[in-house]
């Protein structure tokens, strides 16, 4: 049986504090085997144990470390902040055969600041935004109950996401569901305390997260998946 996650060493935390202060290409290259050693591979361990866990509840976002762990490297071209390097690590973990941030998936990051848990979808593209919101308008009940879960409540708090001040066009104001359809973005995210990044419970806190949150991902890619397996026998 493989182990637990031992959690990151305490270099990670010394890493990521000294980027913030110096994030320079000079002083990234001299430190960069601490990165690989102390960051990056530490999180690949990581995605694995979380990857093992959720073979038990949501099989399907299983995801290879290597293309779910995000690159450090910072794409400047339509920031305003150009320094080079992110000042986190994290891993995201989409349903199987869906687009990384087109449909809904699972989401954690670590720094010597935080750790943060999300769950969602983060960039829907026109398809994608209509087939949720139609979804929505049919079965918001469904979703307010998976909204309501006390597990989900507790852990992941309200939902969240960017708004529209009023319903789409196709959509009337008085919809049941109105609410919901106004949402571009569908998320649930929280910001942890940092201190258990080091330790073990880090795989904790993520996973029984994961977990509460696996059946409202669920909710927003079914209709996601439906349009993708039709497109395919097309």
């Amino acid at each position: 049986m493989p182990s637990r996650f031992p959690g990151f060493p305490t270099e990670m935390v010394a890493f990521f504090r000294g980027l913030e202060k110096h994030n320079t290409r000079e002083w990234f290259q001299a430190r960069k085997d601490v990165y690989e050693r102390s960051v990056k591979a530490p999180m690949v361990t990581l995605v694995e144990a979380v990857n093992r866990e959720l073979a038990r509840f949501a099989p399907d976002y299983i995801h290879d470390p290597q293309k779910a762990i995000y690159r450090i490297y910072r794409d400047t071209r339509f920031s305003a902040d150009k320094t080079p390097y992110k000042t986190h690590i994290a891993a995201v973990f989409p349903r199987r055969g869906h687009e990384k941030h087109g449909a809904a998936g699972l989401y954690f990051s670590v720094s010597h600041k935080e750790i943060e848990v999300a769950g969602g979808i983060y960039m829907p593209g026109p398809e994608q935004l209509l087939a949720v919101r139609t979804h929505l308008a049919a079965h918001h009940e469904e979703f307010r109950k998976l909204l309501r879960a006390r597990s989900l409540a507790t852990l992941m708090g309200r939902l969240q996401g960017e708004q529209l001040t009023r319903p789409p066009k196709g959509f009337p104001a008085e919809h049941p569901a109105a609410d919901l359809i106004r949402y571009k973005q569908w998320l649930l995210y929280v910001i942890l305390s940092p201190e258990s990044a080091t330790t073990p419970r880090l795989q904790d806190e993520v996973v029984k997260r994961f977990k509460a949150m696996a059946p409202f991902v669920e909710f927003l890619n079914a209709p996601l998946s439906l349009k993708r397996r039709a497109a395919v026998i097309l």
